[in-house]
């Protein structure tokens, strides 16, 4: 634990032990990645907000297709994320987090508008980010869009709740596996 240790009082950890999943030696180990990101920054004053370009560099998230999105779910701010952001998004892709947690914050990561329903234009958007430079057409992406709705949307109101969501993400027993970052 050594100088790390330093940066928190033990107030603070137990602080950061309640609001997380993480153990302290886990959450100084957070700590460390998100200095590492912008050291002089972070050394200057651990508060500091790094900008999003900053933390995209993580390894976890500079492959992530939702990447951007991803940051914007966890930014306070929505400009940059302080170490409390970094934190709370180490926990919610941690093992220990639970999975109504995972699928909540995986919710907000595809709902690309923010209006609490996934929509056709958010499902266009994560097939979009999935597919990267293999892009469907535009009526193999309607037709997509028109099957997942068919699957998903129980009520028929042309959009899935976080209901309808959490009801696909039920059968999908991989999810918790691919929804984490290794610490």
């Amino acid at each position: 634990m050594g100088g790390s240790q330093s940066v928190f009082t033990e107030e603070e950890l137990d602080d950061y032990q309640t609001l997380t999943y993480l153990s302290k030696k886990e959450i100084l180990h957070v700590f460390k990645r998100f200095k590492s990101l912008a050291p002089g920054l972070v050394e200057a004053n651990k508060n500091v907000k790094l900008p999003m370009s900053k933390i995209t560099e993580m390894p976890e998230l500079k492959v992530n297709p939702f990447r951007d999105q991803i940051c914007k779910v966890f930014s306070s701010s929505g400009d940059g994320m302080t170490f409390e952001d970094f934190l709370d998004m180490m926990s919610v892709f941690s093992d220990g987090a639970p999975k109504n947690v995972k699928v909540e914050y995986a919710f907000r990561v595809y709902d690309f508008d923010g209006d609490d329903l996934i929509s056709d234009s958010d499902l266009q958007n994560v097939i979009e980010k999935l597919t990267g430079a293999n892009q469907l057409n535009e009526a193999d992406m309607q037709q997509l869009i028109e099957n997942i709705m068919e699957e998903a949307d129980l009520d028929d109101d042309k959009t899935l709740s976080f209901a309808e969501f959490e009801h696909v993400i039920s059968k999908a027993p991989d999810f918790v596996n691919s929804f984490r970052f290794r610490m």
